[in-house]
């Protein structure tokens, strides 16, 4: 895991702020949905993608050239 440097304070409503360099380089705008992990004592924020692109199916799907693309979806292309 790579440090940035970077500390923030948690508010009292529990929030923190992810600086614009991060939101900017991690391209995560406005209004993004975030997913929340836990790794031991780590907390871990990623991006949410959601399911296919065509079908919206959520089932084994795969990233293809940053797009998510089912099974299915994927063999009716070919």
């Amino acid at each position: 895991m790579k440090s940035t440097g970077i500390v923030r304070k948690v508010d009292e409503l529990g929030r923190i702020v992810i600086p614009i360099e991060l939101r900017r380089t991690l391209q995560i705008d406005q209004k993004d949905a975030l997913e929340i992990y836990v790794d031991g004592s780590q907390i871990i924020l990623k991006k949410y993608e959601p399911a296919c692109i065509f079908c919206d199916q959520a089932k084994d799907v795969i990233n293809f050239k940053g797009k998510n693309i089912c099974p299915d979806c994927t063999q009716e292309l070919k």
